[in-house]
């Protein structure tokens, strides 16, 4: 990630918007120079993350522009709450406020939904993990989300870890070697996950060593079987479907990680607002 946070994807977003040649506020002439205040305001309850990439937004527009973060990034704001201030030009202010919004109403959301399943499976000595289902270009950001909601990353590319799914098993079966000798070229240094459907899935990987499985697609009966079976030395990975509101009967069934794509593939922006007012 860059030094100052969303750096890149800030410039993206603002060239995206031609935040530089806003038409509609040039209409209004000088007044558009004047000093400004814009404060972001929740309209909902939610954990705040973003915070830093707003005020990159209005950095880049105008270095000279002030912000200040009353909310700290993973705080709980309640609905009314003033989140941050911006001080610029109103121009400057008009013209960021879009971008600034977006990106701080889907971080806050995806920390405010991670903080959820936290909470779910709290005292469960079981961790919370986003997948790589995230928003083309966005992936750095919001697992940034993620963690500031008190979760955990999952691999953050391809060549971060070595996740074994149904299709790599598919592959395996049309040639003619064996998941120990698939995985046996395996960096000694990355972790190794494999994906496991079906009790004959389950014994290949037993049998290949593997110490972490991801069980998919399973209800949290068949889970609870799996780990008895597995013991303690193999960790336990549920996924699939799971909610916030379902978390807590896989962490009771002994999975030591749970996976939830909709942290960030199915996301719903909170509700916050930027109100405009003159010193």
């Amino acid at each position: 990630m860059a030094e100052r946070l969303g750096r890149e994807e800030v410039r993206r977003a603002l060239d995206e918007d031609e935040a530089r040649h806003d038409i509609t506020t040039a209409l209004l002439g000088d007044s558009a120079d004047a000093p400004a205040l814009g404060r972001f305001i929740a309209e909902e309850a939610c954990v705040v993350a973003g915070g830093p990439v707003a005020h990159e937004v209005f950095a880049q527009l105008d270095p000279a522009a002030g912000f200040v973060q009353y909310i700290a990034e993973g705080n709980r704001v309640e609905a009314g709450g003033v989140v941050a201030a911006v001080e610029a030009p109103a121009r400057i202010i008009l013209a960021g406020e879009r971008v600034a919004l977006n990106f701080l109403q889907r971080l806050s959301a995806i920390a405010t939904q991670t903080r959820l399943a936290v909470e779910a499976v709290r005292g469960m000595g079981t961790e919370i993990t986003d997948t790589r289902k995230t928003t083309p270009g966005l992936r750095a950001l919001e697992k940034y989300a993620v963690r500031t909601g008190g979760g955990m990353n999952h691999r953050l590319s391809l060549s971060d870890a070595i996740l074994f799914k149904d299709n790599h098993w598919t592959l395996l079966r049309r040639g003619r070697g064996s998941l120990g000798e698939a995985i046996a070229g395996a960096p000694p240094d990355v972790s190794v996950t494999v994906e496991i459907e079906t009790e004959q899935e389950l014994a290949l990987a037993l049998a290949a060593g593997v110490t972490r499985l991801l069980v998919d697609n399973q209800p949290p009966e068949r889970v609870a079987e799996w780990v008895q079976r597995c013991g303690p030395d193999v960790a336990i990975e549920a996924s699939g479907g799971i909610v916030p509101e379902t978390a807590a009967a896989y962490a009771r069934a002994g999975a030591r990680y749970i996976s939830i794509g909709a942290l960030t593939h199915s996301i719903s922006a909170v509700d916050i607002r930027l109100d405009l007012a003159f010193p």
